[in-house]
């Protein structure tokens, strides 16, 4: 049920990143480097992976090939979510992981990508609002990494148009990593390891694009899945038992699958939750499809209580019916990557839930077609976040904290 990748031939398969696996050490808790301080040993240090290591590893067999990523159970797989200029290669996934740890990419050398999206922490980083160089703190709460290969467009607001658009975001941006892509791109360029993998891998040295590239290419591979919730409603078509024509591969399916939700129950109170969660609640108005979020953008009324509100959307789209409109983030591993909203001022998945049943705050822009009073009572509200938290819960793709050329 793991996350796996996929070439031509059938039956290979790879962990997640398998091409390193020999120079790769398990994450610790916190380990990640923040603010130019790492307690990591060798991991995200810049200078512990050695030369002929990173010529071993583009040398192997099949790391160039194009392979397809596959999903945990619940999702679909992934292939046709890949850009065509972009395939996914071993390599490729390799190289856009260790830029990801990497503080290089920020001007002054203490913020990766890993910083704000911290694999220990839901690919967040617990905090209301971010922290990007020299202390800034930005505006808004670090969206998950975690599924964002299924989604059309980055960002609370939606205004990156693919993962690759993403990337270079937050590099550029001078709260956040503060620097350039240019200028980021000749540092890693002045980098013999990173030179040989870009020219093996895209057949040039560094350049923005292709930095933008290989990163999106690694968070393709961080997937969430594999929750009670997708065994349940796997299960659900067989609940009436057999067919009566039901050959012998149809009997063996049925009976795994119903194994398979056996293995992973909704426990009582995440199965009323449910329930609640699809009828009384209508959370699905918004947290729909697989991913559990209809990638839409909706006025909660979040900060409209301050002075001065997050415009939203409408910071992208000029446009006033998109003031304090936020995209929906998806639900999958959620207990995971408290604060919540777009400026981590709901606490707690209770206070979230908590939030809605009071029909928001109100506003001349609210999402009227989707926020009400639920009327839901202390022992429902607590009955939907545990199907939230427990529910929900599935497997994330395990990544290590590289070394670094």
């Amino acid at each position: 049920m793991n996350p796996i990748f996929r070439n031509s031939q059938p039956m290979i398969r790879f962990s997640c990143i398998a091409l390193a696996a020999a120079t790769v050490l398990t994450i610790p808790q916190d380990a990640i480097r923040t603010n130019g301080k790492n307690v990591a040993g060798d991991n995200a240090v810049p200078g512990t992976l050695p030369l002929d290591t990173i010529k071993k590893m583009i040398a192997e067999k099949d790391a160039h090939t194009p392979i397809t990523i596959t999903a945990p159970d619940g999702l679909n797989e992934l292939g046709a979510r890949v850009p065509a200029d972009n395939p996914a290669t071993k390599a490729k996934i390799e190289l856009g992981r260790q830029l990801y740890f990497d503080p290089r990419l920020s001007k002054d050398l203490t913020v990766s990508c890993a910083t704000c999206h911290n694999p220990t922490k839901g690919y967040s980083d617990a905090q209301p609002t971010s922290t990007g160089i020299s202390g800034q703190r930005g505006g808004r709460s670090a969206p998950t990494v975690m599924n964002r290969a299924l989604a059309p467009v980055q960002f609370w607001d939606g205004r990156a148009a693919s993962l690759e658009a993403q990337a270079l975001g937050p590099i550029g941006n001078p709260i956040e990593m503060g620097f350039s892509p240019s200028d980021a791109a000749a540092r890693i360029a002045g980098i013999e390891g990173y030179k040989i993998q870009f020219d093996k891998v895209f057949g040039g040295p560094p350049t923005p694009d292709f930095i933008a590239k290989a990163i999106a290419t690694f968070e393709r591979t961080v997937l969430s899945g594999a929750s009670p919730y997708d065994y349940y409603q796997a299960a659900e078509p067989f609940r009436g038992g057999p067919d009566a024509d039901e050959s012998a591969d149809e009997k063996s399916r049925r009976l795994k699958i119903l194994a398979d939700e056996k293995a992973h129950p909704l426990s009582e109170a995440a199965a009323r939750g449910m329930k609640l969660f699809f009828n009384k609640a209508q959370c699905n108005l918004c947290h729909a499809g697989e991913n559990l979020s209809d990638e839409q953008y909706h006025n909660l009324g979040i900060g409209f209580d301050k002075a001065k509100p997050d415009g939203g959307r409408e910071d992208f789209t000029k446009k006033d019916e998109d003031r304090g409109k936020f995209r929906t983030p998806t639900l999958r591993n959620i207990k995971e990557t408290a604060p919540y909203m777009h400026d981590g001022s709901l606490k707690s998945l209770k206070e979230v839930v908590e939030h809605y049943n009071k029909g928001g705050i109100d506003n001349k822009w609210l999402s009227r077609d989707k926020i009400r009073k639920l009327e839901l009572t202390e022992t429902e509200i607590a009955d939907v976040v545990a199907f939230l938290e427990q529910g929900l819960q599935g497997i994330v793709t395990k990544v290590d904290v590289p070394k670094l050329p």
